[in-house]
């Protein structure tokens, strides 16, 4: 990981003075008032813990030896994010924008390369208008994916959106990196079912999709968040779903066959009719008969119709899973999202407006996209590894259908046709672990075995999996050149493409990360 060593360097005003500066800009600058105690939080503010660990998802990054931000800001009205920008570059202060706070490397709530830091918390910012007429909605960026799936629901039974599995992401920054979920197959992506956005620029305007120009448009829908600008609000295109949908989930372990049907399955995911999404969650137990551990991998699936229908397509395209009518709930599509985040089934579906993760744990995590089926001798080469790890995860999740339709250059996301499906891989731990390197060098490990059995050329990554081990920019000095390691891994060859976007509408780079969008350099713009 980077170290202060890194930071960028500059002589540092003393903190107090700096929430003096920043509080006098934010207050000439924003139109609306509002009571500072309640949109500013300094260390020495009783909340401010609290706060700042409200949405952050990966403990790591709330240890005490993790730098913390000069102050966090949460604004209650868009003025005043554009009042955050226009101050910070102003004042030339560092910042970062944290809408749910799911960055797998803490990067919107933390900055590892450069201080001072202040974050811009739009959590307050959570409105959701539902035009079932017009078959769209619009959606402030501090909303959860939760929240909005309720609001579609709550209006009609027959609609909905396809984005993520996890019901507490914040919208803003899930759909900067594409924003998948279990109706991709049909949909695509959350990204690919936006039509409009608002964003602050650089210069503190506030940007429609008219006013910022389709470049810029382009690159918001998948190409990373904090990049660009702020996001304040998509508009999302709803999606025509069954009143009746079907759920299962069908585990099987090492000694019931699993390394043969998880063969077969790679051969048909990609393939099935593309109202059904398989994903496969693999990870470890204690075997039932002698309490040994061993591997389990669990079919987890939605189906875009009624269950007689769905035994007719298992029967005839993936037989070998044994599904029967008893393993199968019919349900409706805000149910199913309740399923598959892994709620319990009486679970009410108002606990989505509650915007709270269920999946808080020291963890570290990795991406891989699979176009070839990984052969058995490697999969039980695969299980070997995983066993020898404390609390492993797998989750593979299908592509094909409308994924292999939408061009790879449509939006930034360009993992598409030829993609069978994605890994990502996870070790988590409980507590704040002296011996967490040996979690982050298993995975790396077993990173590593899994080379020859993935994409090459580049090895693709998922961008909302991120991964700082694939390189990281140093200081605001960003080179194109180490950027291009880890940018052609998430984007291919839309690297370049978000690189020139970049250019020209923040050439200065002043919304920036370990991972950004670099600017080139100004003797290569001409």
């Amino acid at each position: 990981m980077a170290t202060a060593s890194i930071y960028r360097s500059r002589k540092r005003p003393t903190s107090s003075l700096i929430q003096e500066k920043f509080i006098q800009c934010f207050t000439d600058s924003s139109q609306f008032y509002i009571p500072l105690s309640t949109a500013f939080f300094t260390p020495n503010n009783a909340s401010f813990t609290s706060v700042l660990q409200s949405t952050a998802q990966n403990l790591r990054y709330l240890v005490p030896s993790m730098p913390k931000p000069e102050f966090i800001i949460t604004p209650q009205h868009e003025s005043q994010v554009q009042a955050s920008v226009i101050c910070a570059k102003r004042l030339d202060i560092h910042l970062r924008v944290r809408s749910g706070g799911h960055d797998y490397e803490g990067l919107s709530y933390v900055s590892e390369i450069e201080s001072p830091f202040v974050i811009v918390d739009l959590s307050k910012l959570r409105s959701i208008k539902v035009d079932i007429q017009d078959n769209s909605a619009w959606v402030e960026a501090g909303a959860t994916i939760g929240e909005v799936y309720y609001r579609i629901a709550e209006k009609s039974n027959i609609h909905g959106f396809p984005a993520g599995l996890c019901t507490s992401l914040g919208i803003g920054g899930h759909i900067t990196g594409g924003a998948y979920g279990s109706m991709m197959r049909k949909f695509g992506l959350g990204a690919d079912n936006v039509i409009d956005a608002r964003i602050v620029d650089v210069n503190g305007r506030v940007l429609d999709r008219a006013a910022m120009g389709e470049d810029l448009f382009w690159a918001i829908r998948g190409g990373g968040g904090a990049s660009f600008g702020i996001i304040l609000e998509w508009k999302i295109k709803l999606v025509p779903v069954p009143a009746t949908v079907t759920v299962f989930t069908v585990t099987k372990s090492l000694e019931q066959g699993a390394t043969k049907l998880l063969y077969k399955w790679q051969t048909v995911a990609d393939k099935l009719d593309e109202d059904l999404f398989i994903r496969v969650i693999i990870q470890t137990a204690n075997a039932v008969k002698n309490n040994a551990k061993t591997v389990t991998t669990s079919y987890n699936a939605l189906f875009l119709g009624n269950a007689e229908r769905l035994l007719r397509v298992m029967q005839q395209s993936f037989p070998e899973l044994g599904l029967t009518g008893k393993d199968c709930t019919e349900t409706s599509w805000i149910k199913s999202v309740l399923y598959i985040a892994g709620y319990s089934s009486n679970t009410p579906a108002e606990i989505l407006l509650q915007g709270r993760s269920t999946f808080k744990n020291y963890f570290k995590a990795k991406s891989d996209f699979v176009k070839e089926a990984i052969p058995e001798t490697a999969l039980e080469g695969l299980w070997k590894r995983l066993l020898e790890e404390d609390s492993p995860l797998m989750i593979w999740n299908p592509y094909g259908g409308m994924m292999a339709r939408i061009s790879e250059s449509q939006i930034p996301f360009p993992h598409r046709q030829g993609t069978k499906f994605k890994i990502q891989y996870l070790t988590l731990w409980q507590d704040e672990d002296n011996n967490a390197s040996k979690h982050f060098d298993w995975i790396r490990r077993l990173y590593n075995y899994m080379a020859p059995y993935v994409s090459m050329f580049p090895r693709g990554a998922y961008v909302n999996y991120r991964d700082l081990d694939l390189g990281m920019n140093k200081n605001i000095n960003t080179s194109f050149i180490e950027a291009s390691l880890w940018g052609v891994r998430y984007f291919k060859d839309n690297f370049m493409r978000l690189v020139k976007v970049k250019s020209r509408v923040d050439p200065n780079n002043f919304f920036r990360h370990e991972q950004s969008i670099p600017p080139l350099p100004v003797q290569a713009r001409y």
